[in-house]
């Protein structure tokens, strides 16, 4: 049985003691070299590099084979591909594909008008000023609504309008307002006071003042706002309703909604009155631009990337057309390629491994919860409820999606667009209906995964059960400790800061005591404060914002406490064999480090600092300094790099 830890990786010049991310990882963080093409690079991208080529093959197969049924999935991955791929069409067209939408918005009359263009552009799939998602109804989670969310911006977050970090980003932003309204046809390129594009970034910083920020907006009981169409229209009497609805298609899924942002809506309704109408066509008219340049001609694809790949992202090149090509036919049509992915790339026998590894994580659970010291009999039972009623999900759906009625042509914004309104309407059309629970909202072929609230359900694709996070000929230690602590972590999130707001049935609920709910606060915010104070070593001046990832660092955490104790749960008859010079805990904790092995572009560590709920990868994987058994496992003494002592220890679960 082989280890499952990649030695030629390991620093042996660093202690784990000192550095548990440095030793796990150091050889091959002096050595990388970040693709031109991306912001950071790691355990995940390189997984995603493989399925991006598993991919590819499936893809290339299925456009050389024009004989394929038509109509059929197969016959539609290689026809949309091969649209893309088509780079003489695509730049012969140069902007043609839009010129009608633009014509549409720059002949606008009034606000009616604009709003009725842009729900039927955001039919279409372009962003608009609100955005919408159907899930299940947090009061009710036996039934559909309709979720709407703040939306409007062009750069990341509203962070970026306003704080002085980001200073240099807003700076650049605005000559590629006018670089973009300019290849439009739109405005002279000029950027300066007064300007068409200065206008939109005006626009654009107003709506940003609007904003809840990224640490309000993960609060699941301030986000639940149901709303009646009646009440809709009283928050925001200057949005034209009717006719944003009727070029939405919308009309009955507003009846009733959950608004997650409230504050949002008198926010735009004022802006809609207040500011000039030519400026919101300008600011539709670079939304729609900008949204549709990745699928123009090239000089389109450089202007955007120039922006969110090299000023936002720190990217010196753009991704190789191919991978572009994949991303679409993933965006568009993903469950008729993860069919063929599932097929060939995901053996029968891993997913009866992944099913015991789950069994052990669960029974980990049960056994934490009988003993942690902050829970009350009262909100230990219910917990037990709720770890009772959660669903796993491993690999690939059971029922695929049918795209028989998505028409795919040589088209290539066309068949972008009729691939938007047919998720528009796939989504619109479960209101009223039972709730579906063989449905995923990731694709097999992703290196992810998720834990969903108001389903009660983790979800495994195949894509990330690969090495390292699960190999099938390693010992069990790294195993555990690599996707066994990433499940700990997603069942965790049911009982993190926000999951814990949901009960068994996924109905937003207060089924803690306030005793509990005091303790538990007060362990996360001394998790908040411990987070707050570490920074990334590719943005030393900056730190982490504590209060924003605190759900992801308590999945952390969780998942590392119960990976462990399932690890020993699963070796209780057959021991811990040492390998490689590594006994079985320091290989569990030594297969954590290694899932976080990364680097980034201080670019990109500064743009996820902002807006990203982990945590740093070197700071993830170095989280084990709260685990008791991380100590033990490696004889820890005050003065390691890694110490802290027993009383800084933060155990949730």
């Amino acid at each position: 049985m082989k280890s499952g830890i990649i030695a030629a990786h390991l620093d042996r010049s660093v202690r784990p003691q000192d550095d548990l991310f440095r030793h796990t990882n150091g050889a091959w963080l002096d050595t990388v070299s970040i693709p031109a093409d991306r912001g950071r690079y790691g355990t995940f991208d390189v997984l995603r590099e493989q399925s991006d080529e598993r991919v590819r093959a499936l893809v290339e197969e299925a456009e050389r084979d024009t004989g394929a049924e038509a109509g059929s999935p197969r016959r539609k991955v290689g026809d949309l591909y091969r649209a893309f791929m088509d780079t003489e069409r695509v730049e012969s067209l140069g902007r043609t594909p839009i010129d009608a939408d633009l014509a549409e918005i720059a002949a606008v009359g009034d606000v009616e008008g604009l709003m009725r263009t842009m729900g039927r552009l955001q039919r279409e799939g372009l962003p608009g000023l609100l955005g919408y998602y159907v899930a299940p109804d947090a009061a009710d989670p036996e039934s559909y609504v309709l979720w709407v969310v703040q939306s409007g911006l062009g750069m990341p977050d509203e962070s970026y309008y306003r704080e002085e970090r980001h200073a240099e980003v807003r700076a650049k932003y605005l000559p590629h307002i006018a670089r973009m309204l300019h290849l439009g046809g739109l405005g002279d390129g000029e950027s300066g006071e007064g300007s068409l594009a200065a206008r939109v970034l005006a626009l654009e910083t107003a709506l940003a003042s609007h904003h809840w920020d990224n640490v309000t907006s993960r609060d699941a009981v301030k986000g639940y706002n149901p709303r009646t169409r009646a009440e809709l229209e009283e928050a925001a009497p200057g949005l034209p309703w009717a006719a944003y609805l009727e070029g939405l298609d919308a009309e009955a899924a507003f009846e009733r909604v959950v608004v997650r942002h409230p504050d949002f809506l008198p926010g735009i309704s004022e802006l809609l009155t207040s500011v000039p109408l030519a400026d919101w066509q300008a600011w539709l008219a670079f939304h729609l631009i900008s949204d549709a340049a990745p699928l123009l001609s090239q000089e389109f694809v450089d202007a955007q990337f120039d922006f969110d790949g090299r000023v936002i992202s720190g990217l010196p090149e753009n991704r190789e057309r191919w991978k572009r090509g994949v991303g679409l036919v993933e965006g568009c049509i993903g469950e008729a390629v993860g069919q063929l992915y599932a097929e060939r790339h995901f053996p029968p026998e891993a997913k009866e491994r992944m099913r015991v590894l789950v069994d052990n994580l669960v029974e980990a659970f049960r056994r934490s919860f009988a003993h942690l010291p902050w829970m009350g009999p009262e909100t230990r039972a219910q917990a037990l409820d709720k770890l009772e009623a959660f669903r796993p999900k491993v690999g690939y759906p059971d029922v695929w999606r049918d795209y028989s009625v998505l028409e795919i042509d040589d088209d290539l914004v066309g068949s972008a667009r009729r691939a938007a309104v047919f998720e528009h309407e796939r989504q619109l059309g479960k209101l009223g209906g039972p709730i579906d629970r063989d449905e995923w909202m990731m694709l097999p072929q992703t290196v992810n995964a998720y834990y969903s609230p108001l389903m009660n359900e983790i979800v495994f694709p195949a894509g990330i059960l690969q090495p390292p996070f699960f190999d099938m000929d390693a010992d069990d230690a790294a195993n555990y400790g690599g996707i066994g602590a990433v499940i700990g972590h997603e069942i965790g999130h049911g009982f993190d800061d926000q999951g814990s707001r949901f009960d068994a049935r996924g109905a937003l609920r207060d089924w803690w005591t306030e005793e509990d709910r005091a303790r538990f606060d007060e362990l996360t915010q001394r998790l908040i404060a411990q987070f707050g104070e570490l920074s990334p070593s590719q943005v030393p001046d900056q730190r982490v914002n504590g209060a924003l990832t605190v759900g992801e660092n308590i999945g952390d955490l969780g998942g590392l406490a119960i990976g462990y104790a399932a690890y020993r749960i699963a070796t209780e008859a057959a021991g811990m064999p040492e390998l490689d010079g590594y006994t079985g805990p320091q290989r569990f904790y030594l297969g954590w480090a290694q899932v976080w092995m990364g680097a980034a572009r201080p670019e990109e560590a500064a743009r996820l600092l902002a807006i990203d709920p982990h945590s740093p990868q070197e700071i993830r994987a170095n989280a084990v300094r709260n685990c008791d058994g991380f100590h033990e496992a490696f004889a820890t003494a005050e003065g390691d790099g890694m110490w802290l002592s027993p009383e800084e220890r933060v155990r949730i679960f």
